[in-house]
């Protein structure tokens, strides 16, 4: 550490997402190369030594980075569409589309997913990707390229599908791969891609797509593989009443039931949405550490319903936050699920203490950190931990007149980001990114949008 140049932050709020929730009305964070070396009230320390920087982050709050723990950036090129469908109609509508994806696209699509997330607070990204259609190219590389260049940190969940729609999934089956072929793709994408290390940019995940697009063996089979390689395993859950009533129709059981017998629960799984869960549901992912990733606007997109978010964090399931893919959240900004989770989860009668903006917070960064299997150095601000944070700027119309700064981001209006750090690289500066040309992601998404249209429309 001593020989680290450092960059030294105060002046501002800071809520540190710590297990005590300790916050700074006043405050500094001290950053030593890629990690945080200290954090306190008042002013940094005298004398400290290779100081490069130092920001006088008056008007601020300072956080943890944001953790996206669900998305599908593909979907980028796609938004707009379908727009009043449920689930299931909306797969149906964009699968034909989905399908004719290529490299190209999917490296635009990935640029314009991540560019909208990171110049929003994220520093932590994932994406789920399960559309591998024949001939398409590299495509878990073209997104792991865009992410690379953009700075995040970063999970691909190895997406896979191996029921079409001849075996009654949803998918065209020129979408879908064959059991050995998604299990041998996915085993050489994490051998060639992740990285274990505590301080890893790019990690890989197991994640066979949902119960009604992959076979019961693919999904036991992906399970003892993702064990076997040591990375962890993430899928769609309980996101609606269909999947409820395709799981009884096909399987006897549901979906939580259907996922155990298979070997999906533990603490190293995660799944998005998990919105109609009962009590054994939730005992069930208690018990065995099963993570949750929240999507409150794709669920409310999609007329999904609304998860119990605060019954699962009484039972002590880890839950995230999600994006979700861009065609179900067109915003693609994870700092206003922050808002949406709160407010959704207090609809109905004698709700409005479900949520509060600190459990929003946590939601959005230690949460999902812990749904990543990375709260050991993200996720909060604490000396030796990753240097992934944010700073807000509160001291705007928007914002200057709300007293506490965690209310503010949580209840206000989105707040501008100032600067965003990953491992103590400065990303993102007064709201632009640092990394990429933003216009000419503009651009390229569009074109490529435009292309993949033309293509879906004379197929």
């Amino acid at each position: 550490m001593a020989a680290a140049q450092r960059i030294v932050i105060e002046n501002c709020s800071i809520a540190t997402v710590d297990a005590d929730d300790t916050g700074h009305a006043s405050g500094h964070v001290v950053i030593a190369g890629n990690r945080i070396e200290a954090v306190g009230a008042g002013r940094a320390p005298e004398g400290l030594a290779d100081v490069v920087r130092r920001i006088d982050a008056t008007g601020h709050l300072v956080t943890p980075g944001l953790v996206n723990t669900h998305h599908h950036f593909s979907q980028w090129i796609t938004r707009g569409l379908a727009t009043d469908h449920n689930l299931f109609d909306w797969l149906v509508a964009l699968y034909p589309t989905w399908a004719r994806i290529d490299e190209q696209m999917v490296y635009a699509a990935a640029q314009g997913s991540l560019a909208m997330m990171a110049r929003g607070g994220v520093t932590t990204a994932m994406d789920h990707h399960y559309v591998f259609p024949r001939g398409c190219g590299d495509l878990s590389g073209a997104i792991i390229r865009a992410a690379s260049e953009m700075g995040v940190r970063f999970t691909l969940a190895r997406g896979s599908m191996d029921r079409g729609a001849s075996d009654g999934g949803l998918p065209p089956d020129f979408a879908v791969e064959s059991l050995d072929d998604a299990l041998a793709a996915t085993e050489a994408t994490v051998k060639r891609h992740h990285d274990a290390s505590a301080d890893a940019m790019t990690q890989v995940a197991v994640a066979p797509c949902s119960p009604f697009s992959v076979s019961t063996e693919l999904l036991r089979q992906g399970a003892e593989l993702a064990r076997r390689l040591g990375v962890r395993l993430h899928t769609h859950g309980s996101e609606t009443v269909e999947e409820e009533k395709f799981c009884h129709e096909q399987f006897g059981m549901g979906p939580t039931d259907y996922f155990e017998s298979t070997g999906w629960l533990g603490e190293d799984v995660w799944m998005a949405h998990c919105v109609h869960m009962n009590d054994s549901d939730i005992a069930a992912f208690a018990r065995t550490g099963t993570g949750v990733a929240h999507c409150p606007s794709s669920n409310a997109r999609l007329a999904a319903g609304i998860a119990r978010v605060p019954d699962l964090l009484k039972a002590g399931v880890p839950v995230g936050l999600g994006v979700d893919g861009t065609a179900s959240n067109e915003s693609g900004e994870l700092h206003t699920e922050l808002r949406n989770a709160l407010l959704i989860n207090r609809l109905g009668a004698h709700r409005e203490a479900a949520l509060n903006a600190r459990q929003a917070l946590r939601l959005g960064t230690y949460g999902g950190a812990r749904v990543l299997g990375r709260a050991a150095d993200t996720g909060s601000l604490e000396p030796g931990k990753l240097a992934d944070l944010v700073l807000w700027k509160l001291d705007t119309l928007a914002h200057a007149s709300i007293a506490d700064p965690v209310t503010a981001l949580v209840f206000g209006a989105a707040a501008p980001v100032t600067a965003s750090f990953v491992g103590g690289r400065q990303i993102v500066e007064n709201g632009r990114l640092l990394t990429v040309d933003e216009d000419a992601v503009a651009r390229s998404t569009r074109a490529e949008a435009q292309r993949l249209a033309h293509i879906a429309h004379q197929a």
